[in-house]
């Protein structure tokens, strides 16, 4: 819950927000590059208006319905700076799907190891091309947090790679 309340509450200190701004930001930047995924954000954004973080205002634009917008309050500031501070020295280990598969390497003849970590090493590749296309993006070049969280993704991404090609050797 942590990660998902420092995200909603960083969301709303770039701005107050509707909530299905809120939604398509998290789904369609930060969980694409940060691995956030918000499966609904009304109730937390409920929780977080009860524990007095934010304030919910509605809001009614021309022909459009009434919406909700939410701000945060100078004690949602408070919390998200805490967070945001927190979250810097947290080392959670990110979670590998491929660490599960090593751990079983030696129940799978070396020849299909070999096919399968080659494809997955092409696929890393296709991968980075198309990282390296979104580095040349207009809106990427127009949002340094993007960026770093890109040229961040990127360095793993090569980590990974190199692993591979050093393990395909050993096989």
């Amino acid at each position: 819950m942590i990660e998902q309340e420092l995200l909603l509450l960083g969301l709303l200190r770039q701005s107050p927000k509707h909530g299905y701004k809120i939604k398509v930001q998290a789904r369609e930047i930060l969980s694409l590059f940060a691995g956030v995924q918000l499966k609904s954000i009304y109730y937390p954004l409920k929780i977080l208006e009860k524990k007095g973080l934010l304030t919910k205002q509605t809001v009614k634009k021309g022909r459009r319905l009434e919406r909700f917008v939410y701000c945060l309050t100078s004690k949602g500031k408070e919390r998200f700076e805490k967070l945001l501070s927190k979250n810097f020295l947290n080392f959670k280990r990110p979670q590998f799907t491929l660490d599960l598969s090593l751990y079983f390497l030696s129940f799978m003849k070396p020849a299909l190891a070999r096919r399968r970590l080659k494809k997955r090493l092409e696929i890393l590749d296709k991968i980075s091309a198309g990282m390296e296309k979104m580095f040349n993006s207009k809106e990427l070049k127009n949002s340094l947090p993007l960026l770093r969280i890109m040229e961040h993704n990127f360095c793993l991404l090569r980590a990974e790679s190199t692993f591979l090609g050093s393990l395909l050797k050993k096989i």
